[in-house]
C-alpha cells in the first residue's frame, strides 16, 4: 500500500511512471534497510515522501539543466540519490555522492544499483576527495554542517563556477551571518517548499575568505 503523501508529492513533482517507480524501489530498499542499520530518524520514515523525497525533489527545479552534481554527507541518499532517480532521464545527468560511513555508503551502492540511478558512491571523508570534482554544475548538502563548514570544503569549486544549494531549517539566517563574518560570497535565501520555517541557500559565488 502506498505511503501516505506519495501520489500528492510525484504529481507536484511531474515525474515520469518510470521515475515514480524507481522511487518506490528507493523507499522499499530504505525502509529495508533502516530495520538494521538506521540511516534515518525512525520517527520521520512514515514520512519519507514528504521530508525526504518532496524535500529533495524541490532542488532538481532550481538548476532545471545542470547535470552534474555533487552530494555531500550523502547518508541516505537525501538529496543526492534521489536527485538521481529523478534526473536519470536527462541526458548525461550523473550525481557523485560523498559519504564517510562505509555502511552507509552500501547502502547508496545498492540503492543506486536497484534503482538503476546514475549515481557513483564514493566512500570518503569529504575534504580528502572534494578538489577531484572539478566537473561538478551543483554542490548540495543537506543536514550536514553549518553553513561556514560548508563552504570550507566547497570553496575550491564554488570559486570555479559550481553553485551550492544548501538546504537549512530555522537558524537559517544565524548561520548565514556566521558564514559572512570569514567569507566573502553570494547568496540568495529560497523559501522550501516542504517546510515554512527552512530555506534553501543558494550559494552562487565565493570569492575567499575574509583576513
Amino acid at each position: 500500500m502506498p505511503l501516505p503523501d506519495r501520489d500528492a508529492v510525484l504529481a507536484a513533482a511531474g515525474v515520469s511512471r518510470e521515475t515514480a517507480g524507481r522511487l518506490d524501489l528507493y523507499v522499499a530498499e530504505l525502509t529495508r534497510w533502516q530495520r538494521i542499520k538506521n540511516l534515518v530518524g525512525p520517527s520521520t520514515l512514515s514520512e519519507v515522501w514528504t521530508r525526504h523525497i518532496a524535500d529533495s525533489l524541490q532542488l532538481l527545479a532550481l538548476a532545471p539543466d545542470a547535470t552534474r552534481w555533487l552530494d555531500l554527507g550523502s547518508g541516505a541518499g537525501i538529496p543526492g540519490l534521489i536527485l538521481a532517480i529523478a534526473g536519470r532521464e536527462r541526458p548525461g545527468f550523473k550525481v557523485d555522492l560523498v559519504e564517510s560511513n562505509a555502511r552507509k555508503g552500501a547502502f547508496l551502492r545498492e540503492a543506486a544499483r536497484i534503482t538503476g540511478a546514475p549515481a557513483a558512491v564514493h566512500i570518503a571523508r569529504i575534504e580528502t576527495v572534494v578538489a577531484r570534482f572539478t566537473a561538478a554544475e551543483i554542490v548540495c548538502a543537506r543536514a550536514l554542517a553549518p553553513l561556514p563548514q560548508l563552504l570550507a570544503w566547497t570553496a575550491p569549486l564554488l570559486q570555479k563556477g559550481a553553485v551550492g544549494l544548501f538546504p537549512k531549517g530555522r537558524d537559517t539566517l544565524t548561520e548565514l551571518t556566521l558564514a559572512r563574518e570569514t567569507w566573502r560570497f553570494s547568496a540568495d535565501l529560497i523559501p522550501s517548499r516542504t517546510d515554512s520555517e527552512a530555506r534553501i541557500v543558494r550559494v552562487s559565488s565565493v570569492s575567499g575568505q575574509l583576513p
